[in-house]
């Protein structure tokens, strides 16, 4: 992937953002168990930073999906994961099939206030019944009149105890599971919703709530694309989403290792520096390595994607490889540390805490796993 000047601009503005909107509040998020997404976002919708990758006629940049994702990294400087996952849900989750689909009408009501920070989005897809189970969501919406009449529940939704609305996935007809399928953009005001905060081992300053919708009427016209084609315009949304949360986790995991690196070599044990042991030198190398792979896999998807291909298994791949190496890193930086790792407050117990998410949110790993090997041919009854 090439980088630009403006793709260095935006890296900037990102990185001062966060220094001085983002981290200095933290940890009083931290403790509220939510941010104040409509202030925040407000401000980075004056920036231009909700619209980077959509057309200047709805408030966007128009630029391509690279500069988005030089965002989603430069993020990684946040101290929690719940605000940059907020974000994400506002810039790559829920508005993707909306920009690229959706009605003028449509983009102009629901998009372009996405875009300066006056509304905030939410992507209701996961159900208490199936989460990374798509196919298997059982909210309805049946025409009446002019209308959808919408019934169901929507869980695990970031941004759902303040979003102003929905792009929601829901069964518009009896059909083939994955043909029945509609994305319609649901008013967060309409009556018949209410909510439920969730709370959550990590990722505390993200609100995440369960949505049920009760005879929710929703004008037809608020339906993205055409009837029927939900799931695929979701799969779609998956791509930008999955590069998201590889993208934004590299900057972060670089962090980590830079803290140990600092923590280790301060800290000593039996007369000299921890990390002076070989085993944990050779560790952080290894994991470091691990992180620029990552980035490498990452660009690369990225690069495709703005090429116009289809990404579906370097998302996956990457997607999965996040995950994990989140994990890993996390785990493996805490040991480094010890007693001091096990503390509520420590950036190491941080991370862990909230990047356990990564192997679960936006497709579990288990289902990154189902769809490489089925595009690589290797699922039983598959040939490549």
């Amino acid at each position: 992937m090439k980088f630009t000047s403006e793709h260095t601009q935006i890296a900037d503005t990102v990185r001062k953002f966060v220094a001085n909107e983002i981290n200095p509040f933290t940890a009083e998020w931290e403790r509220a168990g939510i941010f104040p997404a409509r202030e925040l976002f407000k401000k980075m919708g004056d920036l231009g930073l909700l619209g980077i990758k959509y057309p200047t006629e709805f408030g966007g940049m128009g630029l391509d999906f690279s500069y988005s994702m030089v965002m989603a990294e430069a993020l990684g400087d946040c101290n929690v994961g719940g605000v940059p996952m907020a974000i994400g849900v506002q810039t790559d989750m829920c508005t993707p099939a909306l920009a690229r689909f959706g009605s003028d009408e449509l983009r102009t009501q629901y998009l372009a206030p996405a875009i300066a920070g006056d509304m905030v989005g939410c992507i209701g897809v996961s159900e208490a019944g199936g989460g990374s189970d798509v196919a298997a969501l059982k909210t309805t919406a049946r025409k009446e009149g002019s209308d959808y009449v919408i019934n169901g529940s929507k869980m695990w939704i970031t941004n759902g105890m303040q979003a102003d609305w929905c792009c929601l996935l829901a069964n518009t007809s009896e059909g083939a599971v994955h043909k029945n399928k509609s994305l319609i953009i649901v008013p967060m005001d309409a009556p018949g919703i209410s909510r439920q905060k969730i709370e959550k081992i990590g990722m505390h300053s993200s609100d995440t709530a369960q949505l049920f919708f009760d005879n929710v009427r929703v004008p037809q016209r608020n339906l993205v694309g055409q009837e029927g084609m939900g799931f695929m315009l979701q799969m779609l949304q998956f791509q930008e989403e999955r590069l998201y949360g590889a993208a934004s986790s590299l900057r972060s995991l670089d962090k980590l290792i830079n803290l140990t690196i600092e923590y280790t070599r301060q800290r000593h044990t039996f007369g000299q520096p921890i990390l002076n042991n070989q085993v944990v030198h050779f560790r952080l190398a290894e994991l470091r390595t691990e992180v620029e792979c990552l980035r490498a896999l990452t660009y690369r998807a990225v690069e495709q994607y703005v090429g116009g291909k289809d990404v579906t298994k370097l998302a996956s791949m990457a997607k999965l490889k996040a995950g994990r190496l989140s994990r890993e890193v996390t785990d493996s930086c805490l040991q480094y540390w010890g007693g001091m790792g096990f503390t509520a407050d420590n950036p190491i117990s941080q991370a862990f805490r909230d990047s356990r998410l990564i192997s679960i949110g936006g497709g579990a790993d288990e289902i990154m796993l189902g769809i490489i090997c089925k595009l690589e041919g290797t699922l039983p009854g598959k040939a490549a």
